[in-house]
């Protein structure tokens, strides 16, 4: 199974060196792929979860293909309606070529209402916006002698029926975000159905998880994929594999933005999963 992991581009402990720490790690541990979030204004309702600074996603990761070799390097997920589909179209493109093909696009509609009115695009519209501007990127990358896109992997995130059906339609895999097993489970099942009733193929299916690693096992019904001893976490990889996953992200961050200060933790649970469970390199 190839490993990613989600590195937080955000918070009172990340700068520059921090970034350039974090993708350093995640390659020398052998992970396959370093993804970052998107916000573009840290409102109010941003800001409660990812506070300041936020570090753009095309900038950060266009810097850290430079500071990288192996890794590849992508969003989870990028917010489709807050920029110009020809202009997301375009950097993607750019970021994929010149990092040697090592781009994933993870994409998603958006949650925070206040950024929406910020950015003056309106939140009611934002799952038809994603559509449009989905379609507007792959005909872009489409003329081969301008845009130069490659094979960007569009991963589609969500993990409402809507999501799913985006999924199915328009991108190559689903990405969904920090579920339960047995609700995952209904889900790639629910997928299946919509891509049979569309007449698609099923997209992939490329999960984020929680990484929490605990002394003793967690019992709870609703446990989260991912949380629990290390055990229970290769556990879950294997169930996630048997669903038809062939690359995980991991996502170490457990909320509270003071984490960022210190990144040895998220570091020592990212070795201990390196230790347990052998992965495949590119």
């Amino acid at each position: 199974m190839r490993l990613g992991v989600n590195v937080p581009n955000f918070g009172p402990g990340t700068d520059p060196g921090v970034l350039r720490q974090w993708a350093r790690t995640v390659e020398g541990l052998g992970y396959d792929l370093l993804m970052v979030s998107d916000h573009i204004a840290v409102t109010p309702d941003v800001a409660e979860q990812y506070p300041a600074p936020f570090y753009e996603p095309f900038t950060t990761l266009s810097w850290l293909a430079g500071v990288t070799g192996r890794i590849r390097l992508g969003t989870t997920v990028l917010i489709v309606p807050y920029r110009h589909p020809l202009l997301v179209a375009r950097m993607a493109a750019n970021l994929n070529q010149l990092s040697g093909g090592r781009l994933v696009l993870g994409v998603g509609v958006g949650w925070a209402r206040q950024e929406f009115e910020a950015l003056g695009v309106p939140f009611e519209r934002r799952g038809a916006l994603t559509d449009e501007h989905l379609r507007a990127m792959r005909d872009a990358w489409a003329d081969d002698a301008d845009y130069r896109a490659g094979r960007i992997p569009l991963w589609v995130g969500g993990n409402s029926d809507a999501g799913v059906r985006r999924a199915v339609r328009l991108g190559d895999a689903w990405h969904p975000l920090r579920l339960p097993l047995p609700r995952l489970r209904a889900a790639v099942d629910r997928m299946k159905a919509v891509a049979d009733e569309l007449g698609r193929p099923v997209p992939e299916l490329v999960p984020r998880i929680v990484l929490r690693l605990t002394e003793a096992p967690i019992t709870d019904d609703d446990r989260l994929a991912g949380e629990g001893t290390i055990e229970q976490v290769v556990d879950d990889l294997g169930q996630l594999r048997l669903l038809g996953a062939e690359t995980v992200v991991l996502d170490p961050f457990a909320g509270d933005p003071d984490e960022t200060l210190c990144p040895e933790v998220a570091w020592q649970a990212l070795a201990t999963v390196r230790a347990h469970l052998p992965m495949e390199r590119q």
